[in-house]
């Protein structure tokens, strides 16, 4: 990294032509600030891996210069990453009341909150490192306490959104300071940092209100038990779902881990507010006459051990979906997890449910918490920035986020669609982007991160394809003689019984290896297994055409 005393520098090491595991990095000099640490959950190629975080090697390259992480709010993709990122670098973290209370659930159940430094802060803090001085705002999003920041350089003013739109009329009475964000403008904006989920999407981000009206009209026409499933960190919609059930006259359950803590940190942090004796036990419910009882779960996403997953298969052990119940899916599938939302959904109907499902505008039961093309729009007309970087999105909503920021007044040429590791320079007033550093994913697979990379990756892939064949021999350490086996073992690749002639040929073709071998004189074992590999792989490719992993192990008496 060059190390001009005036050079701004501004990239992003996950959050970019991609949506999760967001984490951007603003450098002024010698002063590093972090915005958001988030995680991403993997799709269905990353074999057994449970988490993808940043790479972290250039902020481990220059963690003496890191003078804070400035988390923007709760959600996942903002701060799954937090745990492994502090076991590598520990730096104080700033954020929201709410989103602290999200943060401190993942610190205790890593055992790192009591060396972690947590600082509150709202929409008047001010915070100073070094060179680089720290305002806020209020942005409206599907999480309470979410914030812009504006960042004071001496080359000018840097502005990051976080996740926001244009609700006037929030459920939970936190509007967006649009005077703030005009006050922001006048003052002049050099780069402004957006998102951008909903760059295609064309209008207004519908308001959270719309929901809450859509929710108590099917709760008042439900008969049977009523389970909602939506993001345990939509505080927002939780709270529409306890009105609705207050105005039912039902009591309310949680299932689900993440519902749990999430909503005990909301109510012990006043951001939920419900009548006393209004949360019954799950055990309790099927003992109570279904009309009620409202069961909130997690599970939306249609992850197939989430509550929601387990009801649909009978499986949760105090709780059931009879015919007649109503379930109502108060979230949209995140693009990837529609096969899954469908077999529940699927199961669900054949358990004699009606459900309530579809996009948003279908139900009226879900509204993006991120805004669309015009909320887009006014963000970039009240701040005006004279550079703009698109985030949050996938290359195709970046794209449409540029020609939207055209249509207002930003230059082409000042609008710069980066990929995670690029990095934007300012120097004298003038930004260019000429250099990266190294970016990418890390894998987090039980207690082990980044120990996973593309060669395990490829072999998983490869075992769960083919299967594999292990061939076991024993031999004379003198004479280098077969003393027993082969003996070949299939787990995945063929059914033994009925494969007992490509077994024996596959034996035949190791003897007859190991027998060359011998003739030539070769007695390295990485090349006695490494021909053993080769025949038996050819024989089986010419015979079956798949391409199992072939692992002999030779043991030597």
């Amino acid at each position: 990294m060059r190390t001009h005393e005036n050079l701004l520098s501004i990239f992003a090491l996950g959050g970019i032509n991609e949506i999760g595991k967001n984490m951007y990095v603003l450098q002024y000099s010698d002063d590093i600030v972090i915005i958001d640490c988030g995680g991403k959950f993997p799709d269905e190629s990353l074999l057994g891996i449970d988490l993808i975080i940043p790479d972290l090697t250039y902020l481990e390259e220059n963690k003496e210069k890191i003078r804070a992480l400035i988390v923007t709010h709760g959600h996942e993709d903002h701060i799954g990453g937090i745990p492994y990122f502090l076991k590598k670098l520990n730096v104080p973290i700033y954020s929201t009341h709410f989103t602290l209370g999200l943060i401190e659930l993942k610190l205790e159940e890593h055992r790192l909150i009591r060396d972690t430094k947590l600082v509150t802060i709202d929409s008047e803090s001010k915070l100073n490192f070094g060179k680089i001085h720290v305002s806020f705002f209020k942005v409206s999003h599907s999480i309470p306490d979410c914030l812009g920041i504006v960042f004071h350089t001496p080359e000018g003013n840097v502005v990051h959104t976080g996740d926001f739109k244009f609700d006037l009329t929030p459920a939970n009475h936190q509007s967006p300071d649009i005077h703030k964000m005009a006050e922001i403008g006048k003052e002049g904006v050099l780069v402004l940092i957006s998102e951008s989920t909903n760059a295609e999407r064309t209008g207004l981000s519908p308001s959270e209100q719309m929901v809450g009206n859509h929710m108590n009209e099917a709760f008042m026409k439900a008969e049977g038990k009523i389970f909602v499933s939506t993001f345990a960190s939509n505080i927002n919609r939780v709270q529409q779902v306890v009105d609705a059930a207050i105005k039912t006259k039902r009591k309310l359950s949680l299932l689900g881990r993440s519902m749990v803590n999430v909503v005990s940190v909301a109510i012990e942090r006043g951001y939920l507010t419900l009548p006393e004796g209004m949360i019954v036990e799950a055990h309790e419910v099927d003992k109570m006459s279904p009309e009620k009882v409202v069961i909130l779960c997690t599970g939306s996403q249609g992850e197939p051990m989430a509550a929601l997953g387990r009801l649909a298969t009978g499986n949760y052990r105090d709780v059931s979906i009879y015919p007649g119940d109503t379930v109502i899916l108060a979230a949209s599938p995140i693009p990837g997890n529609e096969k899954d939302v469908s077999r529940i959904i699927d199961h669900l109907f054949e358990l004699g449910a009606n459900v309530i499902y579809g996009s948003g505008s279908t139900t009226g039961m879900h509204v993006s918490g991120h805004g669309y093309q015009e909320d887009l729009k006014l963000m970039l007309t009240l701040m005006k920035p004279t550079y703009f970087i698109p985030i949050h999105g996938e290359y195709r909503m970046l794209y449409h986020h540029r020609m939207l920021a055209e249509s207002v007044g930003v230059k082409k040429e000042n609008t710069f669609i980066i990929k995670n590791g690029d990095v934007v320079d300012i120097e004298n007033s003038i930004a260019n982007q000429t250099r990266n550093i190294p970016a990418g994913d890390t894998y987090v697979d039980g207690i082990s991160v980044g120990d996973v990379g593309a060669i395990v990756l490829r072999d998983r892939k490869q075992l769960s394809e083919d299967g594999m064949l292990v061939i076991v021999l024993t031999l004379s350490k003198l004479e280098r003689k077969i003393i027993s086996g082969p003996d070949t073992i299939s787990r995945g690749f063929m059914y033994v019984r009925d494969s007992d002639d490509h077994l024996r040929e596959i034996n035949t073709i190791v003897k007859k290896t190991v027998k060359e071998l011998n003739e030539e004189n070769i007695r390295q074992w990485n090349v006695m297994k490494q021909k053993i590999r080769k025949s038996v792989g050819q024989y089986v490719f010419t015979h079956t055409k798949r391409k199992p992993m072939i692992l002999p192990i030779i043991i030597e008496i």
